[in-house]
Formats: C-alpha cells, structure tokens, sequence
C-alpha cells in the first residue's frame, strides 16, 4: 500500500492530467457528437466549437488541479493563459487534420475517428502545458 501511495504521488501529475484529461475529452466527444448529429452543420465547425468549451475546461481543472499553478500578478496569470491558449490553438491544427484525414480522406466515422484523435491529442497537449505553459510547476518530465 505504501508503494501504492509513493507511485501517486510521484506521478500525481501524470495521473490528474489523464483523469482531467479524460473528462476534457469527454467533454470535447460529447458537444462534437451533439452539435454534429443535430445541427447539419459541417463537422469542422462542431469539432472547433467542442474543442473550444472543452479547452476553457482544460485550463482551469490544468491550472488548480493538475499543475497546481498559483499565479501571484497579473503579468504571470496573462502569460500563462495566453500561452495555454496558443498552444490548444497549435493542438486545434492538429486536431483539424486529423479529423480532414480521418473523416474526408479516409471516410471514416466521424466518432470513431474523433476518439483516436482525442488520444493524440491528449498526448500533445499534456507535453506542451508541462514544457512551455506551467513550467513553473515541478516537472516530471526532468525526473
């Protein structure tokens, strides 16, 4: 139990990210899934609008509970956001070529290929808020 408890915490990070992580995609999966099956508009603009509700979660649930940055002035607090937001817009262009390539390409379903694209995703945004948004948080990317 002891180890148990040594793994979590040294991997707390790690293991907030993939479980705030995972509501985030869920988030994402459900607004896309939503506004695709009922609304007739093209996918891309369901894809933009899911990631963008979900990356506002993102930010908050990475902020207080993953990378539990404690922003003391302003200056700090808008570099921060404005990277977090820089980086999820990088994420987006990805996300959007991968859905173009999963869905008009490739023919796929729209959910199953959204799914796969979450967990890349996921990946690439979890390196950019631990290397260049909350870096001022400990790193276990260093360990």
């Amino acid at each position: 139990m002891k180890q148990l408890k040594n793994l979590v915490t040294r991997y707390y990070s790690v293991l907030s990210y993939l479980f705030f992580g995972g509501l985030t995609t869920l988030i994402n999966i459900v607004v896309f899934t939503v506004l695709n099956s009922t609304t007739g508009w093209n996918y891309q603009i369901s894809n933009v609008i899911a990631w963008f509700l979900s990356v506002l979660f993102a930010y908050i649930t990475n902020k207080r509970w993953v990378f539990n940055s404690k922003t003391t002035d302003t200056q700090t607090f808008v570099r921060e956001v404005s990277s977090f937001f820089f980086f999820r817009i990088l994420s987006l262009g990805f996300d959007v070529v991968i859905m173009w390539t999963g869905i008009s390409l490739l023919s796929g379903n729209p959910l199953i290929v959204k799914i796969i694209d979450n967990v890349l995703i996921v990946v690439i945004n979890y390196v950019f808020s631990k290397v260049f948004i909350f870096r001022n948080a400990k790193s276990i990317l260093s360990k």
